[in-house]
């Protein structure tokens, strides 16, 4: 027989659920069937799946180790889970000692807030380049506030997507609790994300934009058009340049290239957008400061009123410093007073 007590990392979710991160190689028939014949049972007693599992409590499995093995995916019947996870989590450690220039804003039990620079990705796009989402797994790794048997069950993980050349905040869950709340929050639009940008043009007044996003067939691109996803994007003017806009945007929907494409379609593109901008305007600042990517930078979250265990985060506002390019272009041709900034709050801009 085998045990497995169940953490707070584990605890809030189905049975089935919690069964299908642990033995990832099991098809849900062949848990199911293991769960009626009382193969598997939760604290001793015969279960459907269904239940929600509670810190404490404990799943055991009446297998053989050769079966355990392989269903759990372990190397061999006697291997440790301690052993196998430390061979598979090498990615995690060398992404947190390869990727620089990351910076931890936030951090509790629950919740990391990490500052991205531009040119990392968020989430991996395939099998040799890592990105934010290992790194922080090998941050956590590092610092000993997660384990490598917690690996098998539960994994940390990113909330919100960023661009690759897009810098900024991104949201991290990392615990189920800490996941499970950046999730709601995101998807009831109850968390305020703001971003500064700087566009081409001069724009004196602050908008509320509506549209439809649609994502161009077999190309990583989106049009505004007449259907597909309703988008809003909300803006600011901060300050200006000769020939450019420093705005802060609310994002109330969040798609894929929302910002930068919506500003485009209103004939205002985002500095250094070289999918969606302006190759003339583009070049001149690539020349002169060396922006070689869309000087878009996620600036700010607004957390709501949040109960225990969040009061940490209730009503907190983060923020995360501009890069240094922004900087140069901002105070060679423009200015950097941005407490106008503060006055745009939830709603449409006044």
């Amino acid at each position: 027989m085998q045990s497995f007590q169940i953490q707070d990392n584990q605890a809030g979710q189905r049975l089935d659920k919690f069964l299908h991160k642990y033995m990832p190689a099991a098809k849900s028939s062949f848990l199911y069937k293991m769960l009626r014949k009382k193969n598997i049972v939760l604290n001793g007693k015969k279960a459907e799946g269904k239940e929600i599992l509670a810190v404490g409590d404990t799943v055991s499995f009446f297998f053989s180790e050769e079966t355990f093995a392989l269903f759990t995916r372990r190397s061999a019947a006697n291997a440790s889970a301690e052993t196998v996870s430390k061979a598979s989590n090498t990615e995690y450690r060398r992404a947190y000692k390869s990727l620089k220039g990351i910076e931890i804003i936030y951090e509790d039990d629950h919740v990391l807030l990490l500052n991205k620079p531009a040119g990392i990705l968020t989430q991996k796009a395939d099998a040799k380049q890592p990105s934010l989402n290992e790194w922080m797994i090998g941050f956590l790794l590092s610092q000993d506030k997660i384990s490598e048997e917690t690996l098998l069950t539960f994994k940390p993980s990113v909330q919100n997507r960023l661009d690759r050349n897009t810098s900024g905040l991104v949201l991290c869950g990392i615990s189920l609790g800490g996941s499970q709340l950046l999730s709601r929050l995101i998807h009831d639009r109850s968390i305020g994300k703001y971003y500064i940008t700087i566009v081409k043009g001069d724009i004196k007044e602050a908008r509320s934009i509506t549209g439809f996003l649609k994502k161009e067939d077999g190309e990583n691109k989106a049009v505004i058009s007449e259907e597909g996803s309703a988008i809003r994007t909300d803006y600011y003017p901060l300050s200006y340049g000769r020939d450019f806009t420093c705005l802060e945007i609310k994002l109330i929907t969040g798609k894929t290239h929302q910002i930068r494409a919506h500003m485009a379609s209103v004939g205002h593109p985002v500095l250094g957008d070289t999918k969606y901008g302006d190759p003339v305007f583009n070049e001149k600042y690539q020349r002169k400061y060396h922006v070689h990517h869309q000087l878009l930078h996620a600036c700010r979250i607004e957390f709501p009123s949040l109960p225990a265990p969040f009061k940490a985060l209730s009503g907190k506002i983060l923020k995360a410093p501009l890069p240094a390019v922004f900087k140069e272009v901002l105070t060679e041709n423009g200015n950097m007073e941005f407490t106008r900034s503060e006055r745009f709050h939830s709603g449409r801009p006044d």
